[in-house]
C-alpha cells in the first residue's frame, strides 16, 4: 500500500539550496549553528581568532551538507531520560493495536456481506511503478542574523537561554516561559528561536514558538519563515500542523511554494486517517489550479497509486480525480507508466455505468505504445463485460487469459458467470462454475455466492438448494449472502415453510442480520401471523446489533392496519415520527383515517432532544475518539460518526449507532430507501443542541477531557467507550484509548478508582492507554457487560484465550511494569503527533 510506503520512498534532504518561481537562482541563506556555538560566542574571553576558526568550521559543514546526497530522515534523540522506561509500552501498544486491526481484518473478511463481486479487490502494481525522491524546490530565502551580531549582550544571553531551555519543556510550560519574556522579545528574537529549533530538528518546539508569535501585537507575517516551518512539518508527516501553516499563508493572500504543496500532499498520503486521501487530492488540485505549478512525475504517480490502492468499491468514486491526473501527465509531456493505463481501466470497470468508449481508447493507446495487457487489465475488462452483458468481448478476453502464462484468477470465472446470467443463460453460468472447480480444484466463496444468486434469480430453486448444501458441507464462510438470496426467493415464491426453516438454520450457523430478519418479518405479515411478527419485531428492536429500520416499521405497520390493530399502529407511527422514518405511501391514506378517529388535535412536530441513553452513549463515543465539527461562529455543531471499515466490532456498532441517532442524521447520512447498507462515515445535522458537548469535549477544535467528567462515567459510558475506542488483547486484557491532558486523565483515573477498578495507565505520544490486566479486566467486564451489544460480547469478553477470529492464541507475557504508572507521565514533548 502506498500510504505505508511513502515514508520509505521519500528521503529527507538537508540540501540548503531552494528556488522560488519568482527567482529560481536565489540561494537560501540558512547557517547551521547550535546552541553551544551561541553560548560560546557570548564568552568575554573568546578571541577573534577563535571566532574565525568557528566560522571556518561552520562553512565547511555547510559545504559538505550541500554537496552530499540526500540522506534518510534522522531526527536527533533529545528526549528526556524519563521517557525511556516507556519504550516497552510503546512497543506493546503498537503490537496490541496491530493485532486488533489484523484480527478485525480477518473477521471482516469472514463476515463480508458485500453484494457486489470483487468490491474489496485492489489493483496489483508493478514493482517498478512510482520510484519517489524528495527534492525541495521553490522555497524563498530565509535570512536570520547571527546571535553575535546583536548589539546587546543581555539580549544574546536571554535568546541563547531560550534556545537551550524551550525544547526541554512541556507545551504549557513553554508558553509560560515565552509569556514571561513579552516585555523584551521582538519579532526578530522569536524568529531566531524558531529557526534555531528547526536547525536542531526540534520542529515541534519551533512550531509552538511560531504560533505564539502570531498572537503577539508586533507580529508581521513572514512568508519565508512560514514556508520553511511548513516544509519541516510536512517532512515529519505532521499534516495537521503543516496544513495549519499552509492555510495561514493562503489567508495572508499569498500563494504557497510548489514544494509546500508537494510536501503537504505527501504528508496526507502518509496519514492513516480515512479523510487524508480526499485532503491530498484537494491540495494536489489547488497546486495546479491556484498555484499554477506543474507537479513532479513522482507526485502524480504517488497520488494515483494511493487512490487505486484502495479497494475497488471505495476507490471508484475517485474516477474523475484519476482522469485529472492522467490529463496532467499527458499535457505535461511526462512519462505515463503502464500501471496508469491499467489502473484507469480498473477504475472504469468498477463504475455502475461502464464507459466502453473510454476503456477502448485507453486500450488503443496501450497498443500504440506497445504495452501488453496484463492479467489485471484483462480481469478488469471481464468485470466491465459482466455489467454490460457483453458476451463476445468477454469470450475474447477469456481466450487471452487462457493463452497467458499467468495462473487463471478465480475472479475471471465469477465475471464470466455474471455475463451469462445477465443475458439469461443461468445454466451456462453453472457450467462455468463446474469448470472452475475442475481447473482450480475448488470454487471460491465468491463463486458460490454468485452462482446461488444467479440460480435464485432464475427461480431454479432445487439447483440453488443443492449448491447451498454443497457450500455448507465445504465449510466455507460467510454463508449469509447466500442465505439471504435463498429466503428472498422463497418469499417471492410464497414458500413460507421453507423460508422459516431456512431462517432458523441461518441463525444457527451465522450471526443474525437485519436483512434476513426483515424478510422473515415480511413473510409472517403476509401469512397473517401477526403475533409472531410482533415478537420478531420486538427482538429486532431490542437487539442493538440488528435494530429496525424504515422497511421493518412499514412492514409491521401494514400488518397492524390490515388486522385492525389501530392502537399498536399508532405506536409504530409515533416511533417512525421520532426516528424520521418515511411512511410508505400506500399506508398513508388508511393511517390518516385511523389518526383522525383518535386524535382531534394535530400533533405538533416532535422537538429534537437527546434521551438519557443517547447522552450517555455520546459521552462514551467522545471519550473513544468521536469528533465534533463547529461552524465559524461556534453556534451550531455536528457530530461526525466515523467507524473503521476493517473492524468487525465497528461494523456491528455502526448499525446500532445509526439507529440510535437516526432522527439527528443529515439527509445524506441516511441509508437510501431504509436499506441496510450503512456507510462507515455519517454525520448529524448542524444544531445548537450539541453546543454543550462541543464546549466540553472539543473547545477550539481540539479534543479535551471535561472538568466534570467524573460525574458522567456511568457503566453505559464505559461500555460504549470500550466498544468504540477500546481493544481486547489476545490474552484477554482490556485497553481503553484516550486523548487529552494529564490533568484530565487524572480525573478519570480517580473516578475509576472509586468504582473499585484496578488498572495501569501508559502513554504513547498524546495517546493514553488505560489497561485492565489479568483479573482486573474481569471486574471491568462485569461492570460494562449489561450495556455491551449482544453480538459483541463474545468478541469483547475479558479473559480467555480466543482471538477475534475464533482461533486460539498463546498467552503472551505483557510487561506493564516498565515505566510509570497512572501517577506518573512522560513529558508532553513528543514526536508522535502525526495526523
Amino acid at each position: 500500500m502506498l500510504l505505508s510506503s511513502v515514508q520509505d520512498l521519500y528521503p529527507f534532504t538537508t540540501s540548503l539550496y531552494f528556488h522560488t518561481h519568482q527567482n529560481p537562482n536565489k540561494t537560501l541563506t540558512f547557517p547551521m549553528r547550535t546552541a553551544l556555538s551561541f553560548l560560546r560566542s557570548l564568552s568575554n574571553t573568546t578571541t577573534s581568532l577563535h571566532h574565525r576558526h568557528c566560522r571556518l568550521l561552520l562553512l565547511r559543514t555547510l559545504d559538505s551538507l550541500n554537496q552530499s546526497p540526500p540522506s534518510p530522515i534522522s531526527l536527533p534523540t533529545t528526549k528526556s531520560p524519563r521517557t525511556s522506561p516507556f519504550r516497552t509500552l510503546s512497543t506493546f501498544v503498537e503490537q496490541v493495536v496491530g493485532e486488533a486491526e489484523n484480527e478485525g481484518v480477518r473477521e471482516a473478511e469472514k463476515w463480508d456481506f458485500s453484494s457486489s463481486i470483487g468490491e474489496n479487490e485492489v489493483f496489483d502494481f508493478d514493482d517498478s511503478f512510482g520510484a519517489i525522491d524528495l527534492k525541495a524546490r521553490g522555497s524563498p530565502s530565509l535570512e536570520v542574523k547571527e546571535l553575535d551580531e546583536l548589539p546587546e549582550q543581555w539580549r544574546r544571553g536571554k535568546i541563547a537561554w531560550l534556545c537551550k531551555e524551550l525544547p526541554a519543556h512541556k507545551p504549557t510550560t513553554l508558553i509560560r516561559i515565552l509569556n514571561a519574556q513579552k516585555k523584551w522579545v521582538t519579532q526578530e528574537d522569536a524568529t531566531y528561536v524558531t529557526v534555531h529549533c528547526m536547525r536542531i530538528r526540534e520542529n515541534e518546539t519551533g512550531f509552538k514558538v511560531y504560533k505564539w508569535m502570531m498572537e503577539q501585537h508586533w507580529f508581521r507575517f513572514d512568508f519565508a519563515l512560514a514556508t520553511k516551518l511548513a516544509e519541516y512539518m510536512g517532512k515529519e508527516r505532521k499534516c495537521f500542523k503543516c496544513r495549519e501553516i499552509f492555510d495561514d499563508i493562503i489567508n495572508q493572500g499569498q500563494v504557497p511554494t510548489e514544494f509546500t504543496f508537494h510536501i503537504l500532499t505527501i504528508a496526507y498520503l502518509s496519514s492513516p486517517t480515512q479523510t487524508s486521501l480526499e485532503e491530498a487530492c484537494n491540495i494536489y488540485n489547488r497546486m495546479i489550479q491556484l498555484g499554477g505549478y506543474k507537479p513532479q512525475l513522482n507526485l502524480h504517480n504517488s497520488l494515483f497509486r494511493a487512490i487505486v490502492s484502495k479497494p475497488g468499491g471505495s476507490s471508484k468514486h475517485y474516477l474523475k480525480q484519476t482522469e485529472f491526473i492522467f490529463h496532467n501527465l499527458a499535457t505535461s509531456g511526462l512519462e505515463i507508466h503502464n500501471d496508469i493505463y491499467g489502473g484507469l481501466i480498473w477504475l472504469h470497470s468498477y463504475q455502475d455505468a461502464i464507459d466502453k468508449e473510454r476503456i477502448s481508447s485507453l486500450r488503443a493507446e496501450m497498443r500504440l505504445k506497445g504495452i501488453k495487457e496484463s492479467r489485471e487489465v484483462l480481469v478488469s475488462i471481464l468485470r466491465a463485460c459482466s455489467k454490460e452483458g457483453d458476451v463476445d468481448e468477454a469470450e475474447r478476453t477469456w481466450i487471452k487469459l487462457l493463452s497467458s502464462d499467468d495462473k487463471l484468477p478465480s475472479q475471471a470465472f465469477v465475471y464470466r458467470m455474471e455475463v451469462y446470467a445477465r443475458v439469461g443463460q443461468p445454466m451456462k453460468s453453472l457450467e462455468i462454475f463446474r469448470e472452475m472447480q475442475e481447473r482450480l480444484g475448488s470454487a471460491s466463496v465468491v463463486a458460490f455466492h454468485k452462482i446461488i444468486e444467479v440460480l435464485c434469480k432464475a427461480q431454479e430453486i432445487e439447483l440453488a438448494e443443492s449448491l447451498m448444501t454443497e457450500f455448507i458441507n465445504n465449510g466455507l464462510k460467510p454463508l449469509m449472502p447466500s442465505y439471504i438470496d435463498l429466503v428472498d426467493t422463497y418469499l417471492k415464491s410464497s414458500l413460507y415453510d421453507k423460508l422459516e426453516a431456512t431462517f432458523f438454520q441461518c441463525l444457527e450457523k451465522c450471526r443474525p442480520n437485519r436483512t434476513i430478519y426483515n424478510i422473515y418479518l415480511s413473510s409472517l405479515v403476509q401469512v397473517g401471523n401477526l403475533e409472531k411478527a410482533e415478537d420478531i419485531f420486538n427482538q429486532m428492536y431490542s437487539n442493538g446489533a440488528i435494530g429496525v429500520n424504515t422497511r421493518s416499521c412499514n412492514t409491521i405497520l401494514g400488518g397492524y392496519l390490515s388486522c385492525g390493530e389501530y392502537v399498536k399502529a399508532e405506536k409504530i407511527y409515533d416511533l417512525m415520527c421520532l426516528k424520521k422514518y418515511d411512511i410508505a405511501s400506500p399506508l398513508m391514506e388508511k393511517l390518516d383515517y385511523v389518526l383522525s378517529l383518535s386524535r382531534k388535535v394535530v400533533k405538533r412536530p416532535i422537538s429534537l432532544k437527546l434521551s438519557k441513553e443517547q447522552r450517555e452513549i455520546l459521552i462514551g463515543l467522545l471519550l473513544g475518539g468521536l469528533q465534533i465539527e463547529s461552524d465559524e461562529e461556534r453556534k451550531n455543531h455536528s457530530i461526525r460518526f466515523q467507524f473503521n471499515e476493517n473492524s468487525d466490532i465497528h461494523s456491528v456498532l455502526k448499525i446500532h449507532i445509526h439507529d440510535q441517532y437516526h432522527e439527528w442524521l443529515a439527509s445524506f447520512s441516511r441509508s437510501p430507501d431504509g436499506g441496510d447498507d450503512i456507510p462507515s462515515y455519517f454525520s448529524t445535522i448542524s444544531h445548537s443542541y450539541f453546543g454543550f458537548y462541543a464546549e466540553q469535549f472539543w473547545p477550539r477544535g481540539r479534543p479535551v477531557i471535561p472538568k466534570l467528567i467524573h460525574r458522567w462515567l456511568s457503566p453505559r459510558v464505559l461500555a460504549y467507550w470500550y466498544m468504540y475506542g477500546g481493544y481486547r488483547t489476545p490474552s484477554g486484557d482490556i485497553l481503553l484509548k484516550l486523548k487529552g491532558s494529564q490533568e484530565g486523565v487524572d480525573k478519570i483515573v480517580k473516578t475509576l478508582k472509586t468504582k473499585s477498578l484496578d488498572f495501569r495507565v501508559k502513554r504513547k505520544g498524546r495517546v493514553f492507554w488505560i489497561g485492565f490486566l489479568g483479573s482486573n479486566s474481569t471486574w471491568f467486564w462485569k461492570l460494562v457487560e449489561p450495556f455491551i451489544l449482544d453480538d459483541l460480547k463474545v468478541l469483547l469478553k475479558a479473559g480467555g484465550g480466543q482471538s477475534l477470529d475464533g482461533g486460539t492464541v498463546e498467552t503472551q507475557t505483557i510487561n506493564f511494569d516498565s515505566g510509570s504508572d497512572s501517577d506518573k507521565y512522560p513529558s508532553d514533548h513528543s514526536d508522535d503527533d502525526n495526523c
